[in-house]
């Protein structure tokens, strides 16, 4: 979640179409113009206190909420992309924080030994963060994915999936109804949309391919208990309600294409590249485990003496 208040919701709805429209072209300059300047391309738009707040810097209070296709566009050209009241958000929002920044540093707070502790180690985060995209990305390519893909492939075994509709209701009764209706010849994707609950309704009742597992125990066996064509013979009763079901396609599948695998591969094999990078960064590093002193010994307290026992009274002297 990024830590700014602004509507960045603008700027994530338009993101897909900005990055796919094509680049401004600028217009002609006339011939006598002068050439503009290196720095024009990142103008001052503010000075607090003195200091100058140039475009690069506003641009880039919102990296975080932007799409990434958008990130890498020049500060100059990003600002024609975005709407004029996202970009005076931002522009307003960057004042704030550095305006904010100057007052921390003038009341001493840069100096506070907790909040140097505090800036140390995100310095030291980012810099560990940036040290591990280094050493990882470049690793995770293209043919990499597609060789994890197909070892993982080769491992795993064929398995049966079907294609099955089926129209969902809260009882018995209106599934017997429905089941009627069907076995007199109505059509079972129009009478989905008609009565089913489910919302997969709207798509006649289909609900994909899938596997044994991926369906409630109830649900599957039914399903599967059927060839292409075929009805349940019986409303099946799951947690959900009462179902009628057709299958409408039967498969012998070894999984997820390549396109479906691919985030689930990157991701698994960033997190292997990662720890591998820490192992090799470890290795070549010269660490020194120094033992802590060990803690005092705690006090022996001694044991408190025995009270006092009254002393026995003299005996009486006869006279």
């Amino acid at each position: 979640m990024s830590r700014f208040s602004l509507p960045f919701a603008l700027i994530l709805a338009a993101g897909p179409a900005l990055a796919q429209a094509p680049a401004p072209t600028p217009a002609a300059p006339p011939a006598a113009a002068p050439a503009p300047a290196a720095e024009d391309s990142n103008p001052v738009l503010a000075r607090i206190n003195g200091q100058d707040l140039r475009l690069d810097e506003v641009m880039a209070t919102a990296a975080e909420a932007m799409p990434a296709e958008l990130r890498s566009v020049p500060p100059a050209l990003l600002r024609t992309m975005l709407p004029p009241q996202v970009f005076e958000q931002l522009l307003d929002r960057a004042i704030t924080d550095r305006a904010m920044v100057a007052a921390a540093r003038t009341a001493g707070l840069d100096q506070d030994p907790e909040i140097r502790r505090r800036v140390r180690l995100a310095e030291e985060n980012e810099l560990r963060d940036a040290l591990l995209r280094r050493e990882v990305l470049p690793r995770v390519t293209e043919d990499l994915l597609r060789a994890r893909y197909e070892r993982d492939a080769a491992n795993r075994s064929a398995e049966p999936e079907v294609r099955a509709r089926h129209i969902l209701v809260a009882n018995e009764a209106d599934a017997r109804a429905i089941l009627t209706e069907i076995q007199r010849g109505a059509n079972f994707e129009e009478v989905a949309r008609r009565r089913s609950t489910d919302p997969a309704a709207r798509n006649g009742g289909d609900l994909g391919f899938f596997r044994q597992g991926d369906m409630v125990p109830e649900f599957a066996a039914a399903a599967f208990a059927l060839q292409p064509g075929q009805v349940s013979p019986a409303p099946v009763r799951t947690q959900f309600g009462w179902h009628v079901i057709k299958v409408e396609e039967r498969r012998t599948s070894t999984g997820p294409s390549f396109e479906d695998s691919r985030d689930t591969l990157r991701q698994a094999l960033i997190e292997e590249e990662v720890l591998a990078a820490v192992q090799r960064i470890r290795a070549a590093s010269r660490i020194e485990r120094v033992e802590p002193p060990a803690p005092p010994a705690p006090a022996i307290q001694a044991e408190p003496p025995a009270p006092a026992r009254p002393a026995a009274p003299a005996p009486a002297q006869r006279r």
